[in-house]
Parts: structure tokens; sequence; C-alpha cells
């Protein structure tokens, strides 16, 4: 490649006869890096001289072709251009800033393991951009382009900011910005742009934010936006009009302050529309302009603070493994027991065990109570059907033991119902009349369901007839309800 370049070098320094005078303007105006302005507007596509720039000339001053007047600083800074040719500096050091404004590029500039100070593409028109392994010392920024092909920035390296802001960026075939493994080290901005393919940036790390505020993209390759392990430090701006037609995979992603989804959209009917497990978010805004669609997942992440709105949830949502330390955004806690509930393969225990644990640190105990309840009517769903009908038995008479007062209530009913009715049919005795002690109806209802006779009655009268069934059926529920209710406090402090 060097003798390549040599060979042009050679070329432009030997009268340059060939160079027209467009290319000849950008190169005398490279040494003061002056702007070589060929005229308004992209060039329409045809072959009009005037605007007509070659890509090597470009690539022979980006690669030292022209030393730089002392005292300025050299730099390519071209507009309304057509550049013909293949833009190439590949593994090459470029040591001055490149500037393209308003240019139409034929074939896709490949600066892939090249080192740049600034690279800038201002409403450009070009079919690609391969920049995998390229390091820039400064900001890079395509922002305004229409690029209708792949952006490669694999293992890219940016110092300074990632600007896409306003791009149209179309691919259908593939991922439409493939950054794997990208660094920036100041603030990444891709706000209102349309991007068709989708983005990667599996491994990326984001040291000054990640901000597509108003940025539609167009699932066509399986994910509008892959995230998996990456790591963004200050924000995570999917918000104030973002649209995904497609899923969001953020599986492992650490998120070092907010990630924001406030006003946007998140759409993948029938599929995994957000994709957040095994995370890391100091907050999590969801509070999108619409209910998501699709199915979402939060399984085995960790979430300082949620700010949601229930409504907004879909239908199918994985919470096993979530643990957070608030949640904000709906003033009615008993919403979160639907929003425990939806996990599409059924009973899941901890998303119920976490949600009883923050209701106990903001104090509201007795909702604490009820969603241990809530969780143990839907364990009963997968209990075989003996231990569904034990299970039925503890919520109708204790309450699980989270509601021991119905066990109390049970007593109260069937003690006023044996002390009507003995009072009305009257048991026999069964001792000497000096022996037995005085009837009470009340008192021998008693003695009946309690477990222990107490009281002298149970053993000094004798039900007949059909009483003798209601006596016992109360010895039956009068141990029963003792049982039960042993169970269900012991499970009770077993918990606590």
């Amino acid at each position: 490649m060097a003798d390549a370049w040599d060979s042009v070098v050679a070329w432009i320094n030997r009268d340059r006869p060939d160079l027209t005078e467009a290319e000849r303007r950008l190169w005398d105006a490279y040494p003061t890096g002056a702007v070589v302005d060929l005229g308004d507007g992209r060039p329409d596509g045809t072959d009009d001289p005037a605007r007509l720039v070659r890509a090597e000339v470009i690539s022979a001053l980006l690669l030292g072709a022209r030393d730089g007047t002392a005292g300025r600083v050299p730099a390519v800074r071209l507009h309304g251009a057509r550049v013909t040719g293949a833009l190439n500096v590949s593994g090459g050091e470029v040591g001055c800033e490149l500037r393209l404004r308003r240019c139409v590029l034929d074939e896709t500039p490949d600066f892939s393991n090249a080192r740049a100070r600034q690279i800038r593409f201002g409403d450009c028109t070009m079919p690609g951009f391969d920049g995998g392994g390229l390091r820039v010392d400064g900001f890079f920024s395509l922002s305004g382009s229409l690029i209708e092909g792949e952006v490669r920035l694999i293992r890219g390296y940016v110092t300074g900011g990632f600007r896409m802001n306003g791009v149209h960026l179309h691919n259908p075939g593939g991922y439409a910005l493939f950054a794997g493994g990208l660094t920036v080290d100041v603030g990444a901005f891709i706000r209102d742009s349309e991007i068709t393919g989708g983005i990667r940036l599996t491994g990326a790390r984001m040291t000054g934010g990640l901000f597509m505020e108003g940025t539609r993209l167009h699932d066509s390759v399986g994910f509008a936006l892959d995230g998996e392990n990456m790591i963004v430090q200050d924000r995570m701006e999917c918000s104030g009009g973002f649209v995904s037609d497609g899923q969001v995979r953020l599986r492992g992603a650490r998120i070092d302050g907010t990630l924001s989804f406030d006003q946007g959209v998140l759409r993948a009917p029938g599929k995994r529309v957000l994709h957040l497990s095994h995370a890391r978010v100091e907050e999590l805004i969801l509070i999108p302009s619409e209910p998501i669609q699709g199915e979402v997942t939060l399984g085995y992440s960790r979430i300082n603070v949620i700010l949601d709105r229930p409504a907004m949830w879909p239908e199918r949502l994985r919470l096993n493994g979530l643990v957070y330390e608030t949640l904000r955004g709906e003033a009615d806690e008993r919403l979160r027991f639907d929003w425990i509930s939806r996990d599409p393969q059924g009973f899941r225990p901890q998303p119920y065990e976490q949600l009883a644990t923050w209701l106990r640190q903001i104090g509201r105990e007795d909702l604490a109570r009820r969603c241990q309840l809530a969780k143990q009517r839907a364990r009963r769903r997968n209990l075989n059907p003996v231990s569904r009908t034990w299970s039925v038995l503890l919520d109708w008479t204790v309450g699980y033991g989270y509601r021991p007062w119905i066990s109390g209530l049970w007593l109260v009913l069937l003690v006023a119902l044996g002390t009507v009715v003995f009072s009305l049919h009257h048991p026999l005795t069964i001792r000497q009349p000096d022996e037995r002690p005085h009837f009470h109806a009340f008192v021998y209802t008693l003695d009946l369901m309690l477990p222990l006779e107490t009281f002298g009655q149970r053993s000094a009268w004798d039900p007949t007839g059909w009483t003798a069934w209601l006596a016992w059926g109360l010895t039956a529920a009068g141990w029963f309800l003792a049982t039960a209710l042993i169970a269900g406090v012991a499970r009770v402090l077993r918990r606590a």
C-alpha cells in the first residue's frame, strides 16, 4: 500500500497535470485548513466537473502528501463535492481533521484500523462507512447524513464525542450500525435519526452516556437495539419520541445512571420487546407514551429505583429474580399485585417476596401480608388435588396465617350455631344428678370445640339424634381450626 501512495504523491507533485479545478483548490487549501465550498446543497449526481473530487486525492492529503503551513493547522475541509472512487486510509495514520459537508460519496469510505484526529461527515450521502478498529482522537460525526448501507465501527475507540444526530441510515439486510465493542469517552448522541436494520452495541462502553431521544429504530435482523453486556456511565436516554419497532436487548448491561424510556415507544408484538435481564441499573424510568407491545423481562437484574406506570406494562412480564430498592410512580401499591403475576411460565415466588419486602420497608405491613396471601393463592394452582384442598381450607379458615381473625370468625359462627341448637334440643345427662354440672348451651358448645375438655360439660351431657352429628362436627371443626391456626401462624413465624 505504501508504494501505491508514493506513486500518488509523486504524480501529484509532478506538475499535477490531471487535477481538476476542484481538486486543485482542495490541494491548495489543505496547508492552512481553509474550507473549499464547491456549491450549495448536495450534488445531484451529474458529472459536473466543478464539483468532482477523486477520493484518492483526499486520501493522499489525509496520509501526509502535503505539509502544512507553519503556524496553521492543516485540514481537509470540503463542502458540496461529489467524491468518486474509494476513500481508503485503512491502517493509516491520519494527522489532520477531515470535514466533509454536503458531499456525495460513490463508494464506502474505508477507515478500518486507522488512527485519526477528527472525522466529520455532515449532511453527506454515502453507501456506508467502514471503521472497524478505528481510533479517533477527537470527534466522530455522521450527523445529518443519508447512508444506504452499514456503518461499521466494531472495536472502535472515540476519545471525543460521537455524533449521529439526524441520520437516515438504512441497511435492511443487516445491522445498520454495527459497533460491538465500541468505546466512546465523552458522549454518544444518536438523536432524531431514522435507522432501518437495527443497532448492535454488544460489549460497547459509553463513558459519557448514550442519548437516542427522538430516534426511530426499525428491526430487520432480529434486534432493533442489541446492547448485551454494554456499559453506560451517566444516562441512557431512549425517551422523548424514541420508537423501537423491534426487540431491545440489554441483557447483562450495566447502566451507572438512568435508563429512560420516558415517552418512548416499544413495539414487538409476539416477541420479547425489552430484554433487561441480569443487568445492573441505578434507575429505570419506564413511562412510555403507549402501552408496551411484546414481552418484557427484568429477571435477575438489580435496579435500585423503578419509576413506572403499571398500566403500561404488557401482559407477559418476567420479574423472577429482580431485586429493587424503591418503586415509584404509582400511588396505589395494590396495583403491584397484578404486576407481579404476569409471568408466562406461571407462578414464581420471588417476585412476591421482593414486593412484600419493599412494602414492609415503606411501612405498609398490611399490604405486605396481602402480598404473601396472594403468593399462597397463586402457588395453589400448581399443587396436586390433595395439597390444593388443604391449601383452600387453610385459606378459608386462617388466610394462611396472615388473617388469623378468620378462624375467630368461624369460631363465633359455629359456637352461635351450637348454642341455638342445644338450647332447643338439650342433650341427655350421663351422670347422677348430684354429679352433673348445670347445663349451659354456650359453654357446652365451646367445650365441644376446644381440643381438650375444659369446662366439664362434654363429659356430663350426651347429644341424641341428629344433634349428635352436629356435636361431632363441632368437635372436628374445633380440631381443624386449631390445627389450621397453628400451621398458619407457624408459617408466618418461619417467614419472620
